[in-house]
């Protein structure tokens, strides 16, 4: 990119207020999403304040670097199509967007629990990746996406119906403290405003996946 990447603008925002946050007990207290206090104070500025906090150094690199690695991508194609600025506002709208519209389901099944509490940028990063894998859906060169920590990759679009699958499961046994519906909702909400946004991607989609299959066979 010859111009200024609003990627790493968000990177550098997104660590700066979380490793901030880490030594301010109050300001990750009036941040992290919780539907309780959203829905008895009225802090819907929650919804969007809790994608810049993470809980440890882990969560925050894990987080910024899959966001580093599939936004390049999605910020070409959105410029490609409607040139630099509308195509940086569109980018912004998939990953902000990605961060409120994942929580909405946290809300609704959360907000009579004053105990709940959620942070992360997961329903962002998980919007760019899904309009990653909705514009690219097959790598070139038998590359693909790596499973960690295995020595293994895998199609894009394959990972991404494993990936809906897992979370989707996950979010409903409520057997860890991960956010698993951020997951599922913000990799839905990143596919469906790929294909608003870019409406040619759905068929491009379906002929790539069908001549990758159609060459295994």
């Amino acid at each position: 990119m010859t111009f200024l990447n609003p990627a790493l603008l968000l990177i550098a925002l997104t660590a700066g207020i979380s490793m901030y946050a880490w030594s301010n007990r109050e300001l990750m207290e009036k941040w992290i999403f919780s539907p309780y206090q959203v829905s008895q104070r009225g802090e819907w500025y929650r919804f969007l304040t809790s994608g810049f906090l993470h809980a440890d150094f882990v969560h925050l690199a894990f987080n910024l670097f899959a966001f580093y690695s599939f936004s390049p991508a999605v910020l070409s194609e959105f410029v490609g199509t409607y040139g630099l600025n509308t195509g940086i506002a569109c980018f912004l709208l998939l990953y902000i967007g990605g961060i409120i519209v994942s929580d909405i389901p946290t809300y609704f099944r959360h907000r009579h629990d004053p105990a709940y509490r959620s942070l992360g940028a997961s329903g962002g990063v998980s919007s760019v990746l899904f309009a990653s894998i909705l514009f690219y859906p097959v790598a070139p060169d038998g590359g693909g996406i790596i499973i960690f920590p295995l020595p293994i990759s895998i199609q894009p679009f394959v990972f991404g119906f494993l990936y809906l699958g897992y979370s989707y499961y996950q979010g409903r046994r409520r057997g860890d403290n991960i956010n698993h519906d951020a997951h599922f909702y913000g990799a839905l909400f990143g596919a469906i405003l790929g294909l608003v946004l870019v409406p040619q991607s759905g068929l491009a989609f379906l002929q790539q996946v069908r001549v990758y299959l159609g060459n295994l066979l």
